[in-house]
């Protein structure tokens, strides 16, 4: 797979061509690279990438699973779960996004453009989605692990070092239940910024208790600090 250039930006097919890609149908890969808010400036273009997003999602999903299985034989059920989780989640993706320099084929709106689309993880990560949906429709799930597997390998090392597959959500709903306490629930406490710069501030209630509170650029990743300050403040990391 040949390495992403220096360039400011590439056409789809330029993107394709730089990491290998053929598709017998064009139409497909400039669709995965067609965000909504170009839809809305170029009333020529018909579809943007959501529906090939949705697809991509369920193609990730169990060629993550199938890929993890083979691998890692003896791992136990759980532990596959929350690794597969760790690898199709939206920070991951959109680290899979850069590797491929996604980012400089996107077609965006000039208000998306000018906002730094091109380097949102959440954008990006659904943009790579879009396009195993395309590759999928047009050359099947093989092709699809032509693409990903490479990626897959150098990522579930990183994951297993890190331990990023320890969600801290999981953890404390299990200590919370093994306590008697009940499921967590996590409730907003605030949220500002711009569309485009939001920032989340989220509290976790176990048992009528607030535990912690953390803050992110989305409500899951507000979540997932707050559970991982209420680990540390009871003594579980």
């Amino acid at each position: 797979m040949a390495s992403p250039d220096d360039r400011d930006d590439e056409t789809p097919v330029e993107f394709a061509q730089r990491i290998g890609l053929r598709f017998n149908n064009p139409g497909l890969l400039w669709r995965a690279f067609t965000h909504r808010s170009f839809l809305n400036e170029h009333k020529g273009v018909l579809e943007d990438n959501e529906r090939l997003e949705f697809l991509g999602d369920a193609v990730l999903d169990f060629l993550v699973g199938a890929w993890l299985y083979n691998h890692f034989p003896e791992m136990a059920e759980g532990q596959l779960t929350r690794l597969r989780a760790a690898l199709v989640g939206n920070q991951q993706l959109g680290e899979f996004a850069r590797q491929l320099n996604i980012g400089q084929a996107l077609r965006l709106g000039k208000g998306e453009s000018e906002s730094g689309g091109n380097s949102r993880t959440g954008l990006l990560g659904s943009t790579l989605e879009a396009l195993i949906g395309a590759i999928y429709l047009d050359q099947g799930v093989d092709a699809v692990a032509i693409l990903m597997e490479p990626l897959l390998e150098e990522a579930v090392r990183a994951v297993l070092i890190t331990r990023r597959d320890h969600d801290p959500k999981s953890q404390l709903q299990e200590w919370s239940q093994a306590e008697g306490l009940g499921t967590p629930l996590y409730r907003i406490v605030s949220d500002s910024g711009p569309d485009h710069e939001k920032c989340f501030e989220i509290e976790v209630v176990i048992n009528g208790q607030v535990f912690g509170k953390g803050t992110g650029p989305s409500k899951h990743l507000a979540a997932k600090a707050a559970a991982k300050t209420s680990l540390e403040l009871i003594g579980i990391s």
